[in-house]
């Protein structure tokens, strides 16, 4: 596909509120997902911890590994413009693209301060910042903890043994509009549908997003 300049835009210093002035607001997903103007942006080659994840810091203490990850794009985005070249577009009707704040490549610099890992299934691109920060034991390498793609399936496997169908996934419908949550979302247990408020279960994301829907923003 021929790569697509998006123009630059300047962030929000505050999660889910669009910037003054800016050409187009930037809000954040989750640690490796973007959302600018109407468009949704996951970062090329890393898969950061799900929002509400926890990881080992050591063999019988957590932290909050995905909200880190959140707050520490945050930071390297700061008051930088924000720009992303589409690579693809996923099944989920994400732009996979790749994205900078000002210099910054972000998906390298997620991954080489211990905050994503180098999402090797699809690309190679950044393993050798994945095995720096491995080999300096930061963030997600301080010890043994269970990856993104391994949290999402094991929480996906027992969501729809309880769901309707099997689709687990919630349409919930609220002051916010029309909001998705995943099985890994940390508002998932909490979100309770209503059919006749027009609230309703999807099996997979895609369905989601085709039917309006979107993915809660930090």
């Amino acid at each position: 596909m021929v790569l697509r300049l998006i123009v630059a835009v300047v962030i929000c210093l505050t999660l889910g509120r669009p910037a003054a002035n800016a050409a187009e607001p930037v809000r954040l997903i989750d640690g490796d997902t973007l959302e600018i103007g109407q468009t949704i942006y996951r970062i090329h080659a890393i898969d950061a911890p799900e929002a509400g994840q926890k990881c080992q810091r050591t063999a019988t203490a957590t932290w909050p590994c995905g909200d880190e990850a959140i707050d520490h794009l945050s930071r390297l985005i700061a008051d930088r413009p924000v720009a992303c070249t589409e690579r693809e577009v996923d099944r989920y009707g994400r732009t996979i693209g790749d994205c900078h704040a000002g210099d910054v490549d972000l998906g390298a610099a997620m991954v080489a301060d211990g905050f994503a890992w180098a999402y090797t299934q699809y690309s190679e691109d950044y393993l050798p910042e994945q095995r720096a920060a491995e080999a300096e034991g930061i963030g997600i390498w301080q010890h043994s903890t269970q990856t993104p793609w391994d949290f999402r399936a094991d929480r996906w496997a027992r969501a729809t043994l309880e769901a309707p169908d099997g689709c687990p996934i919630k349409g919930n419908v609220s002051g916010n509009g029309q909001i998705y949550h995943t099985p890994w979302s940390p508002w998932y247990s909490r979100t309770k549908i209503d059919p006749s408020k027009g609230e309703r279960w999807f099996c997979d994301e895609a369905e989601a997003t085709a039917a309006g829907w979107r993915a809660p923003l930090r």
